[in-house]
């Protein structure tokens, strides 16, 4: 019962379509089947993703991250900086740009790290990253540590009208884990990570929000604590904005199997956890969906929970799997799942949502998730061999076609 506007024949859209979309989807709609129900979506932003360049090419391209985002019907996307070097001052921030100007097929906007190296001890200069082109801040990949430098990078980034995007981790709890301290970890003997290395970070950097007046975005949330936490902070007005990402709305430590496409960070949790996000994703605590889509090489990714490096794929299969798990079974609407993949990202990183960028699904279309038919050079994905609805047959940037099935 989800109201859509016909563009011609079997083409429709939803209300979030505005008449110049829709105008310009239409012309498209010519090499689309007859046989087919088709379904014009905003071009979608994802605002945590790892293309791993510079540094890390045998994981990840600039390339071909933004040919498998184009091909996820994204038009836009925001890097992390866990990079080599790792974009601290305005030259090692170039680097990246200018691999972006040439290799690019859609927006990416880069972050500047918090501290220098990533190393937790020292500021970057983020007036310099600011001026140089850094959209935000953020050592994702590792939590700031001390608390005295973490108000010290909100003081700066108020100044400059920049946001803190939070990788929110306590290592002082860590304890060598690698999977969610929960059921499969005590059945199987894995080390398990503590919820509270994740929502204790949170709770730290509310008080400092308070302090500061700090814009705030929380990464990759997980567990029903941090949930809570963001709700009550945005009751009392602060400034604080959060993601979580499809693997964690989806999948719990229950789904788990002994195999390093399992394997991120934060992990799987809890049913009670999942349970919570959802609800967040509803009631609007949660403001937006991104996927922390991290490649790795097959090596980095074939010695299981305990010896793979953390990180999985997932920005060609973000929209199927929360169409197929949130939208299908009517926990949400589809303008909502919009609202939480194009327009709450580009809101809160004042970004525009450009009329020429959308993408053309045929909603109704099964697939079996099929890591080898992947355009990013990364495929470890927990989805792999799961049927999804949800396949994208035109992705249109700036008027012009970057993926086409």
């Amino acid at each position: 019962s989800i109201p859509m506007r016909e563009i011609k024949h079997n083409v429709f859209c939803t209300e979030n379509i505005t008449p110049a979309t829709e105008a310009l989807a239409s012309s498209f709609s010519d090499f689309l089947s007859d046989n087919k129900k088709y379904t014009v979506l905003l071009g979608f932003c994802d605002v945590h993703v790892h293309f791993r360049e510079p540094g890390f090419s045998y994981k990840g391209t600039v390339y071909a991250g933004s040919r498998a985002a184009a091909r996820g019907g994204y038009t836009a996307v925001m890097t992390m900086p866990n990079l080599k070097p790792v974009p601290d001052s305005a030259e090692n921030l170039r680097l990246q740009l200018d691999i972006i100007e040439r290799d690019s097929v859609i927006d990416v906007y880069p972050l500047g790290s918090i501290t220098k190296g990533q190393l937790g001890t020292e500021l970057s200069d983020m007036e310099e990253l600011a001026e140089a082109g850094a959209i935000a801040f953020s050592d994702d990949g590792r939590g700031v540590q001390r608390e005295e430098l973490m108000l010290a990078a909100m003081k700066r980034a108020a100044e400059l009208d920049k946001i803190i995007v939070a990788h929110c981790e306590d290592n002082s709890l860590l304890y060598g884990g690698y999977i969610h301290a929960g059921e499969y970890a005590k059945a199987h003997g894995h080390l398990g990570i503590l919820s509270e290395s994740e929502w204790g970070p949170i709770k730290r950097d509310i008080e400092l929000i308070r302090k500061t007046g700090c814009k705030y975005h929380v990464c990759h949330v997980s567990t029903k604590e941090s949930v809570e936490l963001i709700r009550q902070a945005k009751r009392e007005g602060l400034d604080i904005t959060c993601e979580t990402a499809p693997h964690y709305l989806i999948l719990t430590d229950r789904d788990l199997q002994e195999d390093g496409r399992f394997k991120m960070n934060p992990p799987l949790r809890s049913a009670e956890d999942r349970a919570a996000l959802i609800e967040g994703v509803k009631d609007g605590t949660i403001d937006m969906i991104a996927t922390d889509h991290a490649p790795h090489s097959v090596e980095d990714k074939s010695m299981g929970l305990a010896g793979s490096a953390f990180g999985v794929v997932g920005i060609e299969t973000a929209l199927p799997a929360l169409y197929t798990y949130l939208v299908k079974p009517g926990i949400i609407t589809l303008e909502r799942l919009e609202e939480l993949l194009c327009i709450n990202p580009r809101k809160r990183f004042s970004l525009p949502i450009p009329e020429g960028d959308f993408s053309i699904w045929a909603l109704d279309e099964e697939f079996c998730v099929n890591p080898d038919e992947f355009l990013s050079l990364g495929r470890a994905t927990p989805f792999s061999g799961m049927k999804m609805l949800g396949v994208n047959y035109i992705t249109v940037k700036d008027e012009k076609t970057v993926y086409r099935k």
